[in-house]
């Protein structure tokens, strides 16, 4: 069983909303996950990303892949921690 680290949308027609799951990767995209390490909201200007990095390193620890886009966002994040300290 591989377990990724993906986005699962939420919200509205033309308002989405995601948050970032730890799910099986053969689990559909809305379907079953196993935990919530964090969300993603792209209509905020600007986009708004909030990560449990505990929950995260936990995870990525025992395995888990995260997707090509919730990489971008994890290191984006990391970016701006950076540039704030």
């Amino acid at each position: 069983m591989a377990v990724r680290i993906r986005l699962t949308r939420k919200g509205r027609k033309k308002q989405p909303f995601y948050r970032i799951v730890v799910a099986n990767s053969e689990a559909p995209r809305d379907g079953k996950f196993l935990d919530i390490v964090g969300t993603y909201n792209p209509m905020e200007n600007p986009a708004v990303v909030l990560i449990d990095n505990e929950k995260l390193q936990g995870w990525i620890a025992k395995g888990a892949l995260p997707t090509e886009t919730v990489a971008n966002l994890i290191k984006n994040q990391a970016k701006e921690i950076d540039a704030t300290a």
